[in-house]
């Protein structure tokens, strides 16, 4: 069943935190600390007011990032590099995701709200290097988030990626609202969080739904 509502599908676009590692692996925990401390130096709030701030932004705009350059025009470079420079140690290789995304037919390719070399730090420790054909970050969408349309037709502009013949991995349901607009297969990955009818496919398991699409 899995397989023909997939049939058509010649791009697979796969977001990263929570979607191609577990959260079980508290990634994103490590990331956040070291959002709420930036927020901290940068704005010269403490560590109380600053946390408010990366929730609001992130539920608002998005991201945390998006919010601090509209509301205080910071430098996202800058600010990438010093959230994303944490520790790996939690990851581990998994082989049978790697084979399973590797008998999809097509492009595969990750579109992340985080930062390209992140991402591709986070594939290494994962043992998924060199099974994707491009990895785009957030700077890749001139630091626009998902999921904001203009950053979705950046970013599958860049791929040439045609949205009907396409499917996205995600996490965030919210992420995948613009791009079922746009014709994609949507797959959100993760807990059940009542998503709506712009969800096409919903999985706990990712490889074990990969299992049922590859070749």
């Amino acid at each position: 069943m899995h397989r023909d509502a997939f049939s058509h599908v010649t791009t697979w676009v796969f977001d990263l935190d929570h979607t191609l590692y577990p959260p079980e692996a508290r990634l994103f925990a490590l990331i956040e600390t070291r959002m709420t401390t930036w927020v901290m130096q940068t704005l010269g709030v403490d560590r109380p007011e600053a946390d408010h701030l990366r929730r609001h932004y992130w539920a608002h705009y998005g991201t945390t990032l998006a919010g601090l350059m509209r509301e205080h025009d910071v430098d996202p470079a800058s600010y990438l590099a010093e959230v994303h420079d944490i520790s790996m140690d939690s990851l581990t290789p998994d082989p049978l995701l790697a084979a399973r995304i590797a008998a999809l037919p097509g492009r595969r390719i990750i579109y992340t709200n985080g930062s390209a070399p992140y991402a591709e730090r986070v594939i290494d420790a994962r043992g998924l290097s060199g099974l994707f054909d491009a990895i785009y970050g957030v700077e890749h969408a001139n630091f626009l988030p998902k999921p904001e349309r203009a950053a979705f037709d950046t970013v599958f502009a860049a791929d040439g990626l045609h949205g009907p013949s396409a499917a996205m991995f995600e996490d965030d349901p919210r992420n995948l609202l613009e791009p079922h607009a746009m014709g994609l297969r949507t797959v959100h990955v993760g807990p059940v969080r009542g998503e709506g009818a712009h969800i096409h496919f919903h999985t706990d398991n990712l490889s074990d739904f990969l299992s049922h699409l590859g070749a």
